[in-house]
């Protein structure tokens, strides 16, 4: 009978046999009790059945006896001293595997990276973090900011396995799983000294002719879209990115600002809030977003959970207004 074919560059004897984790496992409890008898016992077979798993085993490694039958019990061979510690390496590293797997489905273990947009970080990304750590205090939390369209990217790219995005700008949001959290409302900050300060909504046309602070010079695609539906190109005096920044240039006075409800909360006692009344206008829709046909970890989706929470308590408080 001709020689089977060996892979090339290698010899029969070079060839790892495939050995069965059933029956290393076998043989370690045969190895430590010293009996097919009491083996049986403890894994719940027949003696039978563990001797058939070891001769298998035996047969695997080409005929090499691991343990002398005696009269009374069996004995590790010099191969089967040999083999223990293998035998143990490899029952060991699957018993990590099942309690990290087990850990990732219990969510005690694992990560989350997740994104937010600026204003998300004033109310809603803290309160979620805040109980996402009491609930799961061993995941790994890792968190970036950004705007909208970069954040989806990130998670596009897999960098991040959920991110907070608004409907601000137009955004394609429709390739991405969306988890709506909540739809929020404009304000107006304004010096706590405006004249409009404490009558109640506002139109933005009433501001037309006011300095107004922005992230950016050009309102299209921010919040400043508002203006241009009520037909008015807003004058941005001061192009300021930061939250906290901003509300330093409304309280001195150098223009007013548009807010969106999720920062309402966080605003100096030296602003006044004025609601924004825009009848037609859809509302700035605040969702969750991940990638459409990827699975989702135990551990994001336990902390969409505590998010979807954080968001309703949220959007069911009525923000002060001066």
């Amino acid at each position: 009978m001709a020689d089977m074919p060996t892979p090339h560059g290698s010899s029969a004897r070079d060839q790892v046999p495939d050995l069965s984790t059933v029956w290393l496992r076998v043989f370690l409890e045969v190895a430590r009790h010293g009996s097919f008898t009491v083996a049986a016992r403890v894994l719940g077979w027949t003696q039978s059945a563990v001797s058939r798993q070891i001769s298998s085993l035996e047969a695997a490694l080409g005929g090499t006896p691991l343990f002398d039958r005696l009269p009374r019990g069996v004995r590790l061979t010099e191969a089967g001293q040999v083999l223990v510690p293998y035998a143990e390496t490899v029952a060991e590293s699957l018993h990590g595997a099942v309690r990290e797997l087990t850990a990732l489905r219990e969510v005690a273990g694992g990560r989350l990276r997740f994104g937010a947009f600026a204003t998300a970080d004033a109310a809603l990304v803290p309160q979620t973090l805040a109980a996402f750590r009491t609930r799961h205090p061993r995941v790994r939390v890792s968190r970036e900011e950004g705007l909208t369209p970069a954040l989806l990217n990130r998670l596009a790219s897999g960098h991040l396995d959920l991110a907070i995005v608004s409907t601000t700008g137009g955004t394609p949001l429709e390739p991405y799983a969306l988890h709506h959290l909540l739809d929020e409302s404009l304000y107006v900050a304004v010096p706590a000294d405006h004249p409009l300060a404490g009558r109640g909504t506002v139109r933005l046309a009433q501001l037309a002719d006011a300095d107004w602070i922005s992230g950016t010079p050009h309102p299209e695609g921010t919040l400043l879209d508002a203006a241009l539906r009520q037909g008015f190109r807003p004058r941005v005096a001061h192009v300021v990115g930061e939250w906290t920044a901003k509300q330093g240039y409304v309280a001195a006075g150098l223009g007013v600002a548009l807010v969106p409800a999720l920062a309402a909360d966080s605003v100096r006692p030296d602003i006044a809030l004025l609601p924004v009344l825009d009848e037609g206008a859809p509302a700035r829709a605040v969702y969750a977003a991940t990638v459409r046909g990827r699975s989702l970890s135990a551990a994001v989706e336990a902390f969409l959970g505590v998010l979807e929470e954080a968001a309703k308590r949220i959007g069911s408080s009525d923000p002060p207004v001066a």
